[in-house]
């Protein structure tokens, strides 16, 4: 039995044609289906996603606890919320509505108040529900701000630019937030399909960086992979990377000096991403006071070479 070949998690087998493996927000290309529902975790849910949901859930629950409590105050009866004033049954509601963000909120303004010990119950068990309510909110709020991860700026385009004698395959990174970054490492992984047809196979290669770690990233890390004899991409053409479906995968890690905490990032690119017989240009400059100026949103920067 043959040794079985590298494979980074993302399976050798191939049913179709994959758009990509890793997107360009660094998620992997996968849609999980079938799942069980106690297999899925409120709290990861609500912790990834993004800010505007995450305060649009919280308003929306907000909003539907009240309205459920303004219900029940509501059928309680007329004489349930003391200080309302309200004959119609629509102001009756909005009376409960707010006399709810009242006890949910724990703010008690003392112009309303529950009448009986039914809405004296009610209130007590929202009262309950309130705390440990916004308990949860604070708790998830306090995860996701306090949560480290790498904000890194990757070059739009992956460049084939002249090295030494040769060429090399070149990308640039940028730290997009003024923390300190350190012992940055980087891996790049090459992905291709091929094989006889109704064989095709996806294979991997580790790509050899010029450097493939630095000790601080206070400017632009230009990572760089070239092309000798040993390189899978030796003698390569635009064609053959279309043909092969080549996409590169990258890994960046790195020690986030705010949270001591190490932190990760991931992106790719695909064959049609690579701009051939170009060179990146300097992102950064000093001025007449001697300071290092870097313009971020320059790391994808570059020039064509001529022919």
């Amino acid at each position: 039995m043959s040794k079985p070949t590298f494979d980074p998690g993302f399976t050798q087998q191939v049913g179709g044609v994959l758009r990509r493996a890793i997107n360009k927000d660094g998620s992997f290309n996968v849609r999980r289906r079938r799942t069980r529902w106690r297999d899925v975790h409120p709290y990861l849910y609500v912790i990834n996603i993004g800010w505007a949901k995450f305060l649009g859930l919280v308003f929306a629950s907000y909003l539907v606890v009240n309205t459920i409590f303004a219900s029940i105050y509501y059928s309680i009866g007329p004489d349930a919320i003391q200080g309302h004033g309200e004959e119609d049954n629509f102001g009756r509601f909005l009376s409960g509505f707010f006399f709810s963000a009242h006890t949910l909120t724990t703010v008690g303004y003392g112009n309303l108040s529950p009448h009986g010990t039914a809405a004296n119950v009610v209130a007590s068990l929202e009262a309950m529900v309130g705390l440990m309510g916004f308990a949860v909110a604070t708790g998830l709020l306090f995860g996701r701000i306090s949560r480290p991860y790498a904000r890194i700026g990757f070059s739009s385009q992956m460049l084939v630019a002249p090295y030494l004698n040769g060429t090399s395959l070149q990308f640039r990174i940028v730290n997009l937030r003024p923390n300190m970054l350190m012992e940055l490492e980087a891996s790049v992984l090459l992905m291709t399909v091929d094989g006889p047809p109704g064989g095709l196979a996806r294979s991997y290669n580790r790509l050899t960086l010029e450097r493939e770690r630095v000790y601080y990233l206070p400017l632009t890390w230009t990572i760089v992979h070239p092309i000798d004899d040993k390189s899978p991409l030796y003698g390569k053409t635009a064609a053959d990377l279309e043909r092969l479906q080549a996409e590169f995968l990258i890994l960046i890690k790195g020690y986030d000096d705010t949270f001591s905490q190490t932190v990760h990032a991931r992106s790719s690119y695909r064959y049609d991403e690579i701009e051939w017989n170009a060179k990146f240009t300097s992102a950064f400059h000093i001025d007449a006071g001697g300071d290092v100026v870097l313009d971020v949103d320059e790391v994808s920067t570059h020039t064509r070479l001529p022919s």
